[in-house]
């Protein structure tokens, strides 16, 4: 499991990385700070799967969760949302170290 873990945090500090580095670039071209939101880079990724995980939480819980995760986090540069889920995965994946008892 924490190898599982590992690889999909790694997928996201990637991500993350890599979102950064576009919103740089973008930003240093435009001569003013563009950051790319996790919702609008969805929505021209895939939008049929963003209308599904619209409807199943819809469906799921309560209309206004959607409109809490519309206003909050899918605002947010894609950075800002991928870096942490990373950081965490990779965390909960790390190999941890025995603690031996150092006598002198």
């Amino acid at each position: 499991m924490k190898f599982l873990f590992r690889i999909f945090g790694y997928g996201f500090v990637a991500v993350a990385i890599i979102a950064g580095i576009s919103d740089a670039s973008s930003s240093i071209a435009l001569s003013e700070i563009h950051l790319a939101q996790l919702g609008q880079v969805w929505q021209d990724l895939s939008p049929a799967s963003l209308e599904h995980a619209e409807a199943y939480i819809v469906a799921t819980f309560d209309p206004t969760v959607w409109q809490t995760l519309k206003q909050t986090v899918l605002t947010w540069p894609v950075w800002a949302v991928f870096a942490p889920v990373g950081l965490v995965l990779l965390w909960l994946g790390a190999k941890r170290r025995s603690q031996r008892a150092l006598y002198a």
